[in-house]
């Protein structure tokens, strides 16, 4: 069965919003080679709309600047998870805006490899309550962000789940990439 995988920066004290600011000083040559192993291991992303607005804003525009890995973020299939968009224009999307963990759980069962998801927001949450996140890759920066709105914040108060640690990946930069898969209940 296919795997979803999230991978979500995050600083010391929580903040995952608007990484562009806080993480571009650690992102070196180690986090650039695992962030690049971590796309190529999938062959299908899952966003919500938020994210999915983000990276369809920027991507398109960056295959020169990031070569094979903007190339394989523009052609990667997508799933956009969404009850307000009914058009989606950055590459092969299926927009998915009912039933949402019957039809994840479906594509999981359904050919193909692991599937990535970036940031960790509504749908996030929705895949944890329902069994549909197999790993969580905190990319932990040592850096306090600074808090903002809370949808810039990884938990919100009535959001509760546990995860055991599968790995930890160091890096020299400080950057600490934790896996997690869920906890047995």
């Amino acid at each position: 069965m296919r795997k979803i995988i999230n991978s979500t920066y995050l600083s010391l004290d929580g903040v995952i919003g608007r990484p562009e600011v806080w993480t571009t000083p650690y992102f070196g040559e180690e986090a650039a080679a695992y962030a690049q192993e971590t796309l190529f291991s999938c062959d299908a992303m899952i966003a919500g709309r938020v994210t999915y607005e983000a990276f369809a804003g920027v991507w398109p525009s960056m295959e020169e600047q990031t070569g094979e890995f903007g190339v394989r973020m523009n052609t990667l299939p997508k799933y956009l998870v969404s009850t307000t968009v009914d058009k989606a224009g950055w590459g092969e999307t299926e927009i998915i805006s009912a039933n949402v963990p019957e039809r994840v759980a479906e594509i999981k069962k359904g050919e193909g490899g692991d599937i990535l998801q970036y940031g960790f927001g509504r749908l996030s949450r929705t895949l944890v309550e329902h069994g549909l996140l197999d790993e969580l890759r905190l990319w932990i920066h040592p850096v306090f962000a600074g808090t903002g709105p809370a949808e810039d914040m990884i938990g919100t108060s009535d959001f509760k789940a546990a995860f055991t640690l599968a790995d930890v990946k160091p890096f020299k930069s400080g950057v600490i990439v934790a896996t997690y898969v869920p906890s047995e209940k």
